[in-house]
């Protein structure tokens, strides 16, 4: 089992967009207020023993479902930009006619669906589906709303190079459900640019799910086994030079 279809690469390879521009680096003293104040995390959520699954749960508004065909197949969530319209998940979810639905829970879009209109991976990710790039960020809008997506929902800041061991809120979609899990875990490092987390329960659908420590994004499941090959351990390509270059050209 992995976190996303392996078929999906193929297609998410037709239909990329790709940016690049110049080094811009998310640790500093304005992101750490700004994860601080009144944008929020995804919510809480239990810490669960290896023998438990992580329970359906309602999420904070800035992490949602993403959606193609009528269904949701993969998460995502509002990532902090200038023009708040910004959706940061896994490289590997990318596919043509996507929609996010933000805080998507019992089958409700409380803020209704935003519409992908460009996607931004890194050119490793295109050239070879490299693991350790497998992140993307998503430009969205809603037909005949002003307001920009994170004026309305919050943000977590990026969150880049800051090691590899923290206590995350992991938030997903599963396929099979129309409400997140949410579990909190600690993360250790898999390999040079790869972290883990023990988090049962996250199964296909939950791609892109962010890491969340403190108001930060730090991760996304994704990378070694698009993610993971059980719904018990997630991975994420670390977040690095990387991830920050991608952002600043996706961020205009």
């Amino acid at each position: 089992m992995v976190k996303f279809l392996r078929p999906a690469l193929a297609t998410a390879a037709a239909g990329l967009v790709v940016v690049t521009g110049l080094v811009a680096g998310t640790h500093t003293a304005t992101d750490d207020a700004y994860a601080a104040g009144t944008p929020a995390s995804a919510s809480p959520g239990k810490t669960f023993s290896p023998a438990e699954t992580a329970a359906p749960a309602k999420t904070a508004a800035p992490v949602g479902a993403l959606f193609a065909n009528g269904s949701h197949f993969c998460t995502a969530s509002v990532v902090h930009s200038g023009t708040g319209d910004l959706v940061l998940t896994a490289a590997h979810c990318v596919k043509d006619g996507m929609a996010f639905a933000p805080g998507y829970h019992d089958g409700v879009a409380p803020y209704g669906m935003w519409t992908v209109t460009d996607v931004a991976v890194a050119d490793g990710w295109t050239a070879s589906a490299d693991p350790d790039l497998d992140f993307a960020f998503l430009t969205v809008q809603q037909p005949g709303n002003p307001a920009s997506l994170e004026s309305l929902t919050g943000a977590n800041v990026l969150g880049t190079d800051r090691g590899f061991t923290h206590r995350i809120t992991l938030t997903g979609y599963p396929d099979t459900t129309d409400s997140p899990v949410v579990c909190e875990g600690d993360t250790t490092r898999s390999d040079t640019y790869q972290l883990r987390v023990a988090c049962p329960g996250f199964p296909d659908g939950t791609s892109g799910g962010p890491w969340v420590d403190g108001g930060a994004v730090i991760g996304v499941i994704g990378g070694y086994q698009l993610g993971g090959d059980t719904p018990d351990v997630s991975y994420s390509a670390y977040f690095d030079d990387d991830i920050a270059k991608l952002y600043a050209s996706a961020n205009g």
